[in-house]
């Protein structure tokens, strides 16, 4: 009975976050604009139960648009690491200001699994691109600006690993160097990732969707233990890596409003890894959009712009949560 007891409480305890999350957006300014959402859900079948719960909080679409700018992130980060050019053009318009990219470089790998692994993700997450501006059709939103630059001091890259402590003031970080530097420009995403998909699950409505957006989280979940995998198996080696890790999952964690969550890749010991990131309770956390702006545009205040996303991204989810 203790036993039972003890889990009721876990489940009701995740059934009340997610409804904080759900009074979060019905009380969020700006999201009853919508972006044809109505539209949207009604050509995938949604019935107008559906359009009415959605109306409480933000649309189908407004999620699914949000997600979309992460993966148009994610995906020109991993095409420049992989053949040295981004996103071809008939995948950047939309609906919004379309942006300029503040492009990378293709990595010259020397170990080949990284380099098939690099390969494999960039492939998934320009499928993640093309897959979402397809269900969203004529309210996809255009690509916004992006930093994906390794050269400039002052560029995303240079400053999330300033923060980290991974590269003095003024000095440039570039994941486009070595495979090194690769994993750990990838670590700063992929996280991230599977923690705004999981974040997003309880709040889309139409099931065609959410089985969607669960496929996607589990590819992104894959994506990150590989990345995190690769590191720890490296860092056996140079223990820099694990550190680094470590580093980098702090300053996320300086940066958003939730609680301390992020995970690096070493256990408690030496005698385990960490590199599926878990509560007590064994289930990955999540983190709301606003969360994970402040991640994207390394900013634990209230803004609509920076990092990552010089412009900020397109679209009504566009604000980061402001963190005291």
């Amino acid at each position: 009975m203790a036993e039972t007891a003890s889990l009721t409480k876990v489940l009701d305890g995740r059934v009340e976050r997610r409804e904080r999350r759900r009074q979060f957006f019905r009380s969020a300014g700006g999201l009853g604009l919508g972006l044809v959402g109505g539209t949207i859900l009604g050509a995938c079948g949604g019935g107008s139960g559906e359009n009415a719960t959605a109306a409480s909080g933000p649309t189908d679409a407004e999620i699914l648009n949000f997600a979309l700018n992460l993966e148009y992130l994610e995906a020109t980060f991993y095409a420049y690491a992989t053949t040295g050019a981004g996103l071809p053009p008939s995948l950047m318009g939309g609906v919004g200001t379309p942006g300029t990219v503040i492009p990378g470089q293709q990595v010259s790998f020397s170990d080949p699994v990284v380099a098939a692994y690099a390969r494999e993700i960039a492939k998934d997450e320009l499928e993640h691109v093309n897959f979402l501006r397809t269900a969203l059709g004529g309210a996809a939103v255009a690509m916004p600006a992006l930093d994906v630059g390794g050269t400039d001091p002052n560029g995303a890259f240079s400053l999330a690993a300033q923060a980290a402590g991974l590269a003095p003031a003024g000095t440039a970080f570039n994941p486009y160097l070595n495979d090194n530097n690769f994993l750990l420009g990838a670590f700063i995403f992929e996280d991230v990732g599977v923690t705004a998909y999981k974040g997003a699950a309880p709040l889309i409505t139409n099931k065609t969707y959410l089985e969607a957006a669960a496929g996607i989280l589990a590819a992104e979940a894959y994506h990150a233990g590989l990345i995190r995998t690769t590191l720890y198996s490296k860092g056996m080696q140079t223990p820099s890596l694990i550190s680094s890790a470590q580093a980098i999952s702090d300053a996320r964690d300086s940066l958003d409003a939730s609680s301390d969550d992020d995970q690096g890749i070493a256990g408690a010991s030496n005698q385990i890894s960490n590199i599926v990131p878990l509560d007590n309770n064994g289930i990955a956390f999540s983190r709301s959009y606003d969360d994970v702006l402040n991640i994207v545009y390394l900013n634990k205040g209230a803004v609509a712009k920076g990092g990552f996303f010089p412009a900020g991204v397109n679209g009504t989810l566009s604000m980061s949560s402001a963190y005291p």
